[in-house]
């Protein structure tokens, strides 16, 4: 099995390609969406320990935003777009110019807010891994997207406890959104949680082997 704590400078390389295929291929999708000029990057591609995840986005009781999605097919796994309450709102103003709302303190769930946010995730996940797909020649479909405004713990549990019965590790590519209007652009992280047996695939259809 592929010890993803281990992955090597190339494979590395490969996934922050992938990365940045996906993103490119996001922003002309998000351009569409919103009618403005969007850029994304992907300034990093890190391997990270479960335990350091939730400290990536400021521990367990920290209110994010986070959308989860399955990936079915020849390498399954989960994926999360995980964005601070600020964020989120922030990119929820971008897509929608609705202002006259607050994630945390809706009573009732707004429509349009929660429909922005899942296309968001869709347009990610989709660009993301059709870049794997076309990169593996591997089959892999997304899910609908599940939404979910809760305190860290609550929204990655549990799906950090099924994998981590396998791996002690998940890839962790940011993400950063800036359209044209945008001062500092929307940091968000898009979390690549692999079955154990899809890493062996990718790597192997990727002709890489690693070096540990």
């Amino acid at each position: 099995m592929e010890d993803i704590s281990r992955l090597s400078t190339v494979q590395m390389d490969v996934l922050r390609e992938i990365g940045n295929i996906g993103a490119g291929n996001a922003a002309t999708s998000m351009s569409k969406l919103i009618n403005k000029k969007i850029d994304m990057a992907v300034p990093s591609v890190n391997v990270v320990a479960f335990d350091e995840v939730m400290e990536m986005i400021g521990g367990p009781e920290t209110p994010i935003v986070g959308i989860m999605i399955h990936i079915s097919g020849e390498a399954p796994g989960k994926v999360y777009f995980i964005l601070s309450i600020e964020e989120a709102e922030s990119l929820v103003k971008s897509i929608t110019n609705e202002h006259d709302f607050a994630l945390l303190n809706e009573k009732e769930p707004n429509d349009l807010v929660f429909s922005a946010l899942k296309e968001t995730g869709n347009i990610l996940t989709g660009s993301y891994i059709s870049a794997l797909s076309d990169f593996t020649h591997l089959q892999m479909q997304p899910s609908v997207p599940y939404l979910s405004v809760d305190m860290a713990g609550a929204v990655l549990t549990v799906g950090l406890i099924e994998v981590s019965q396998v791996t002690d590790y998940a890839i962790i590519i940011d993400t950063k959104i800036n359209d044209s209007e945008s001062a500092n652009g929307i940091h968000g992280n898009f979390f690549f949680l692999p079955d154990p047996e899809a890493f062996p695939k990718i790597f192997k259809a990727l002709g890489i082997e690693n070096d540990g």
